[in-house]
């Protein structure tokens, strides 16, 4: 398709990037990316950074649609996409409760579990009461070592493997400064992997998997997004029957908690038996130069600014506007 033609077919677009979680260093890397990928394709595209620019001025923009590249809160959780509801702007990836219920680590795994798909052990520990005795019954029930995380953050923010009672504490801080509670999750030893994830509901298909092999296996921020250290494996080196299994559970878990157009469902296989658990899936996932989904739809031989193309042409809206209504 010409640059003519998506100028024509997508009209005036914003991508929204930066905000103001945790997660906004990265946000502007993924929306740079994704900004100059939909102007080399001939898109009309512009950059709009909501911690710098009020819902007041994103509806004066008058923008026909809208690329979310945001991470974490205000930006990934439902709050952004509800504010796009209103003004009547279709946006890309899941709408306000896929992406609320996507943003709570607890609340997916409650949904996962409850259509019997495979997570990790775990329990929640309240931030600011749980005692010292309830710490220290988290490692008797799930063993050593484990994980403590804050379920509503990314991007690795408020994480701490334990790997004895007497981390405890201080793992169980960091994880506090971030959230009102803490997730304690059984510790899966095995390989790490991710599969993403494109289109909606029966259309919904799953790019190839990645394997990520970080030293010490320590994917943590640093690794992530800025060491040249992690090795990426993609396709990853898995037979035939337990990819496609693994990927089969990645759009389930993908519908399971009504997601749309993209995302990331993240995987633990377990050593012993190769049994795969999920950890949690990303319902607006990285666009950087380190970023697992360009590299799978790279592997599925769909470039860049192709997969940037795909999924603005999957923006909608959660509540479609009766005809007679009209963006103020």
């Amino acid at each position: 398709m010409s640059a003519t033609d998506l100028k024509k077919e997508f009209g005036k677009v914003g991508v929204l990037f930066g905000g103001r979680s945790a997660e906004r260093e990265v946000s502007l890397m993924s929306g740079s990316g994704v900004l100059t990928a939909l102007q080399s394709k001939g898109v009309d595209a512009y950059g709009f950074d909501p911690a710098e620019r009020g819902m007041a001025e994103l509806a004066a923009e008058k923008f026909d649609r809208v690329f979310i590249a945001l991470h974490g809160r205000y930006g990934e959780d439902g709050t952004l996409q509800g504010v796009l509801e209103q003004l009547g702007v279709p946006y890309t990836g899941s709408g306000v409760m896929a992406s609320s219920i996507g943003m709570d680590k607890v609340m997916t795994k409650r949904i996962w579990l409850s259509h019997g798909l495979p997570t990790p052990r775990f329990t929640v520990l309240d931030s600011k009461e749980a005692t010292a005795e309830e710490l220290a019954k988290v490692p008797a029930e799930y063993g050593l070592p484990l994980m403590l995380k804050a379920p509503h953050e990314g991007s690795t923010i408020g994480i701490s493997k334990v790997s004895s009672q007497a981390e405890m504490k201080s793992g169980f801080d960091l994880c506090a400064k971030y959230d009102d509670v803490v997730l304690a999750e059984e510790f899966i030893t095995g390989r790490e992997l991710t599969v993403p994830v494109l289109g909606t509901g029966r259309n919904a298909r799953a790019l190839p998997i990645v394997e990520i092999v970080a030293p010490q296996g320590n994917y943590d921020y640093e690794h992530k997004y800025f060491s040249d250290d992690t090795q990426y494996l993609c396709p990853a080196p898995l037979d035939e029957a337990l990819t496609k299994r693994i990927q089969a559970i990645a759009v389930r878990a993908f519908n399971a908690v009504g997601s749309s157009g993209w995302a990331r469902v993240d995987f633990m296989l377990r050593a012993t038996d190769n049994e795969p658990f999920l950890l949690e899936i990303n319902t607006s996932p990285g666009m950087t130069g380190h970023s697992l989904v360009p590299m799978a739809a790279k592997a599925a031989g769909v470039s860049y600014e192709d997969l940037c193309v795909e999924i603005l042409r999957s923006a909608d809206l959660d509540l479609k506007p009766t005809q007679d209504w009209k963006p103020v």
